[in-house]
């Protein structure tokens, strides 16, 4: 039944590569009941897919594996109110509305703004590494700071109110894991009256009064994150800066779309490099003689970050509903059965990949799918890939000893570290 594909229990000790490759060989396409976890009632079940070729052609096919009709999330909204609102956000629609809103993003979000921001990520990740020299540091928090920096850096949120992005990210990827999903970081007293204000929104109990959990993605659960979008889209729109949101704004989103490109920015375009950084470098310490491989040529850094994109994946899946009956892999599919298709197993397909299970700084072609395929391909993977690159070229000079273990987010669907100690000490 292999339905530890599904637990978050499953990941918080590993991805299961050794399950996906014997599927692959088996059963490319194969269905995955789900159990109930936790106060997580159990879901419906849903068709798994595994291979690189059936990842990409569900990616690329919206006409057949829609994102709108029950979202992008492994579990079904709660209530049809709670689907109709994330239905909205960009990443849970379908051309032609989705082709729509990312042609108004892609137009603040050019190669052009990204690389006039290079040089100020790169001082960031300069002066963040330099502060924790010579000391025990996790480097989990200690790179979370350069996404949520740079994020607030781009949506024009007021750098006392930055935090905020961590903490409301942690309540939505982060609500399988029992210590993430009640962070709270963020120091009142010293956030923006607009953020207080919007503070005071923030739910005081996740669980419905019959005891049944909130869904982290409802209005309900982030309605502190919404009621601070939308006065954020009110301050932009009296006083229009430079930043990616007000270039949107004056784009043509409306206010309810500006509000839920917020919570995409906030939460995708933040948990995804507070994985992959940390989880690259976990990589790279597991594997000492690829280490020095990049050490000693610097120039192979950009292959040596797909390469750490495609053995450590931030999201491993991702879901799609079927619109019609269709057949996959010789498995029938009826419509409005959910599809996930699995980026961990696709990148680790040995029909794609050489060898798929060593880790190659050299590695090319590196015909990875972390980034999604199709229309919904990442718009800020030229972001990430920077951001990934300003960090490792200033941890490559330096010694770097492991202090503790790594630990595990307890997630099926981002691959993340909660903790890594490291020690980080000029080399001799």
């Amino acid at each position: 039944m292999h339905e530890e594909i599904f637990h978050p229990a499953t990941y918080a000790a590993g991805v299961p590569y050794g399950v996906f490759r014997k599927l692959r060989a088996e059963s490319p396409v194969a269905w995955i009941p789900e159990p109930a976890v936790g106060t997580w009632p159990a879901g419906t079940g849903y068709w798994a897919v595994f291979s690189h070729a059936d990842v990409k052609h569900v990616l690329r096919s919206p006409e057949l594996f829609s994102s709108h009709l029950g979202a992008t999330q492994i579990r079904d909204p709660d209530t049809p109110e709670d689907l109709a609102f994330v239905r909205a956000m960009m990443l849970n629609q379908d051309p032609p509305d989705h082709s729509r809103l990312r042609r108004i993003v892609a137009a603040a979000f050019t190669p052009r703004a990204v690389r006039a921001l290079e040089e100020t990520i790169d001082e960031r990740a300069r002066a963040l590494i330099a502060s924790a020299l010579h000391k025990e540091t996790d480097f989990v928090e200690l790179a979370a700071d350069l996404p949520v920096w740079t994020l607030a850096h781009i949506m024009g949120v007021p750098d006392e109110d930055r935090r905020l992005l961590y903490d409301w990210a942690s309540r939505v990827i982060g609500y399988q894991d029992d210590e993430y999903a009640g962070l709270s970081t963020a120091d009142a007293a010293s956030m923006s009256p607009m953020a207080q204000k919007a503070m005071q929104y923030r739910p005081t109990s996740f669980t419905h009064p019959d005891g049944r959990p909130v869904n982290p993605r409802s209005y309900t659960a982030l309605a502190d994150m919404f009621a601070y979008a939308h006065a954020l889209a009110a301050v932009k729109k009296e006083n229009p800066t430079a930043d990616i949101m007000s270039r949107m704004l004056e784009g043509g989103l409306t206010d309810h779309e500006f509000e839920n490109m917020f919570f995409l920015f906030a939460v995708a375009g933040n948990e995804t490099l507070r994985n992959s950084i940390p989880g690259g470098l976990l990589t790279l310490l597991d594997h000492p003689s690829e280490l020095a491989r990049l050490r000693a040529d610097p120039s192979l850094l950009p292959t040596a970050v797909d390469e750490m994109l495609r053995y450590w994946p931030p999201v491993m899946d991702f879901r799609r509903t079927a619109t019609r009956d269709v057949t996959l892999s010789g498995q029938k599919i009826e419509a409005g059965q959910k599809v996930v298709v699995y980026h961990a197993s696709a990148n680790r397909d040995e029909t794609v990949f050489p060898d798929p299970d060593r880790f190659d700084v050299s590695r090319t072609p590196n015909d990875h799918v972390s980034f999604g395929f199709g229309p919904h391909f990442c718009l800020g993977a030229h972001l990430a890939r920077t951001q990934m690159r300003a960090v490792f070229r200033e941890l490559l000079p330096l010694r770097i000893e492991r202090t503790g273990p790594a630990v595990r987010l307890a997630s099926n669907f981002q691959n993340g570290l909660k903790h890594l100690p490291v020690r980080l000490t000029p080399a001799r």
